[in-house]
């Protein structure tokens, strides 16, 4: 690892710093070289990590101290936040600024910021097409990541913001996996209508990011957008029936009724779908599939990523 340029990634233990840090690690002949940050050093997740190559670090994303420790003498940092861990927008945007503000005080060459849209600027607080969720967002989990992109832009950090998708593997992990009915047969249940969704395997969130490191001086100061494939929910279902070898069925859920179902979080995702469903246009032309192809040429769709995956999905 000697001479290698060091690349910190926070959630390194998790769905996107997960893949970064492999797509690195192997890549022996590659330039950088894996700090990976995670909170627990011992799980076995970190200790995969560490036998791959990486330095593992404890890190403390609410402690700003600790955060430019982990940072100091990176080339590169991947940043990246967890809502659903706390449910908190403060929490999150505060987290952030000490995120960028470290990465300033130690001088990193190269932040990608993995980021939303603040879907306020398509629908206002005043605008009731969507109920207002705490007081100040229409999407929580989205608006306080697309918000907080100027605290990169304030401390003068060469950043790199990523606009990601729809995870494909909330089909195994979130409870979003085509589900049985009364009558035996399995439906996947979605409130996006009739309209695409931009959706991607997490691994190929990394490997992009890999790309983008590899061409900093290219991506520097720019937003990115990726997919892998966008798609109805009738044309995932219709893919899902295919690979797993039973009908599956679409329903498409109203959002209201989505919103009501009462799970953490459950309004924040219908509203979230929703603004997907209502801006289809605008959320999946920034995240070209061909473009993000050129990133990745390895980049999988929906269909590879079922057959590599469909033993893994939950089906209740």
């Amino acid at each position: 690892m000697a001479g290698k340029k060091i690349i910190a990634i926070l959630g390194a233990t998790g769905a996107q710093g997960g893949g970064l840090a492999r797509t690195i690690l192997n890549d022996k002949s590659g330039e950088f070289s894996v700090r990976a940050l995670t909170r627990n050093i011992n799980s076995d997740k970190a200790k995969a990590l560490a036998n791959m190559g990486a330095e593992v670090v404890a890190v403390d994303i609410d402690n700003s101290g600790s955060i430019k420790k982990a940072f100091e003498g990176a080339y590169g940092v991947f940043a990246v936040t967890f809502f659903w861990e706390h449910f908190s927008p403060e929490k999150e945007t505060a987290q952030v600024a000490s995120i960028a503000k470290a990465a300033k005080e130690a001088n990193v060459k190269h932040v990608i910021w993995s980021t939303l849209e603040d879907t306020r600027k398509w629908v206002p607080l005043d605008d009731n097409r969507m109920p207002t969720l705490m007081g100040k967002y229409k999407v929580p989990h989205l608006d306080c990541k697309g918000e907080a992109d100027k605290f990169f832009t304030e401390q003068g950090v060469p950043t790199t913001n990523l606009l990601t998708s729809f995870y494909w593997e909330n089909f195994i992990y979130f409870g979003m996996a085509p589900k049985k009915g009364e009558d035996g047969k399995l439906a996947l249940s979605l409130p996006v209508g009739d309209r695409k969704l931009a959706g991607i395997a997490a691994e190929d969130i990394g490997k992009s990011a890999y790309e983008i490191f590899k061409n900093g001086n290219r991506y520097i100061g720019k937003t990115v957008g990726i997919s892998g494939e966008q798609l109805t929910g009738k044309q995932m279902a219709d893919m899902f029936t295919k690979a797993l070898g039973q009908e599956v069925a679409y329903n498409a859920v109203p959002f209201d009724i989505y919103r009501g179902l009462g799970f953490p979080g459950a309004e924040d995702l219908g509203n979230m779908f929703q603004f997907f469903h209502d801006f289809e246009n605008d959320v999946c032309k920034v995240r070209n599939v061909e473009s993000t192809r050129s990133l990745n040429p390895r980049l999988q769709n929906f269909n590879s990523w079922l057959e590599h995956n469909k033993s893994k999905i939950p089906l209740e």
